[in-house]
């Protein structure tokens, strides 16, 4: 087939078209090459595959979409603003990019009658909001945000809302009831609403991925908006200690890029009823300290890690995926384990320039009051 990835020169876009074009499938990517991703004045990336089609262009811009979806039988949407953090302040930026470019594409498919094979959306965790969990006496419980007051006496688990235990986190499945609680969160519940309203109104065969979070190599180490093992790779290379959030302990399933992609190239012969919608994780709960310890493992450092109390509101105390969905309709089943995820990230890595931009997000999230340590109001 003849696939469009938007968003194809980020790392997890440029993973799945290199197994694509092992398939057998020509591939043409939309990309806008973000700034904050890929630096300034930045050409396409080195590491794309040779027979890649590249298009440079804002998949919020009907021309540029028009152009890409020419000839086209399948579409990944990749294109999106990520980070959590960021997007509690850049409001604006996240809805434009994330809600405004989901539409853009979908109406050029619409407008244009094209009839594709799939369509294929790059969702999140996040529209879970908090993880699904589990109170010995009432059962299942589906949490809301952790209130700021607790997290300042260092209250960090989930509690129960009717006998305040704490709450064990258990595995997140695809039917539970949605709760974002960012604007980045929200944005792709959106993106979610409009491929199902699509996928029913016009017949376009629709699968939902909701990755956990992904780490991996070609991940952007310019960006130190999002992704934990980014931000605490740049800290270790310059020879800095780790602040870990909320003492290490919030959970969190990481799943190594080579997974995804894998998943990506299943969806896409995904044959279940359309739009259907699957957990992309490892099915592993662990925590931020186990990353810390594993990165600094695979690093071969020496790596001071600080307990100050420090959180961040908004955030999330734990989510992980239950891949039974995914398993038994996609035949997905990840392989890569944490070490060894850690340890090829690093391998590229270290042939990469570091940057260490910790303290400027520490700086803006204090800015707009989204920055805590416990003790202080």
């Amino acid at each position: 087939m003849n696939i469009l990835l938007t968003g194809g020169a980020g790392f997890i876009g440029s993973h799945t078209a290199d197994l694509l074009i092992e398939k057998g499938h020509k591939v043409r990517i939309l990309d806008l090459l973000d700034p904050q991703v890929h630096g300034e004045n930045a050409n396409f990336p080195d590491y794309l595959h040779p027979d890649i089609e590249k298009i440079y262009g804002d998949v919020c811009q009907m021309q540029d979409v028009d152009k890409a979806l020419k000839g086209i039988d399948a579409v990944y949407h990749f294109a999106a603003l990520t980070g959590v953090g960021q997007s509690m302040y850049d409001m604006r930026n996240y809805v434009h990019t994330n809600c405004i470019g989901t539409v853009t594409l979908l109406e050029s498919i619409v407008k244009k009658k094209i009839k594709l094979k799939h369509f294929i959306l790059a969702s999140s965790r996040a529209v879970y909001g908090e993880g699904t969990h589990s109170c010995s006496e009432h059962g299942t419980i589906y949490p809301s945000l952790r209130l700021r007051e607790d997290l300042g006496k260092g209250v960090f688990h989930q509690l129960c809302p009717r006998c305040k235990k704490i709450l064990l986190p258990v595995p997140t499945m695809e039917e539970r009831p949605l709760n974002p609680l960012s604007v980045y969160a929200e944005t792709k519940k959106h993106q979610e609403d409009y491929c199902r309203y699509v996928a029913n109104t016009f017949g376009i065969p629709v699968t939902i991925l909701r990755y956990f979070n992904v780490y991996g190599s070609r991940q952007s180490l310019k960006n130190p908006y999002t992704g934990v093992v980014s931000i605490f790779y740049n800290r270790i290379m310059a020879n800095q200690a780790l602040s870990l959030y909320e003492q290490g302990k919030p959970g969190r399933d990481f799943v190594h890029v080579n997974d995804v992609a894998k998943a990506n190239v299943l969806a896409l012969e995904n044959n279940t009823d359309s739009p259907s919608t699957f957990n992309v994780g490892s099915g592993n709960n662990v925590t931020i300290k186990d990353v810390a310890n594993a990165l600094a493992k695979a690093c071969h450092k020496r790596v001071e890690m600080l307990n100050l109390g420090e959180f961040r509101q908004g955030d999330i105390f734990s989510c992980f995926a239950d891949l039974r969905q995914a398993n038994q309709k996609l035949k997905y089943s990840p392989t890569v384990s944490l070490e060894q995820g850690m340890q090829e990230f690093v391998q590229w890595a270290v042939t990469q320039e570091s940057f260490d931009g910790y303290e400027k997000t520490v700086n803006e999230l204090e800015k707009y009051g989204l920055f805590g340590r416990t003790g202080k109001s």
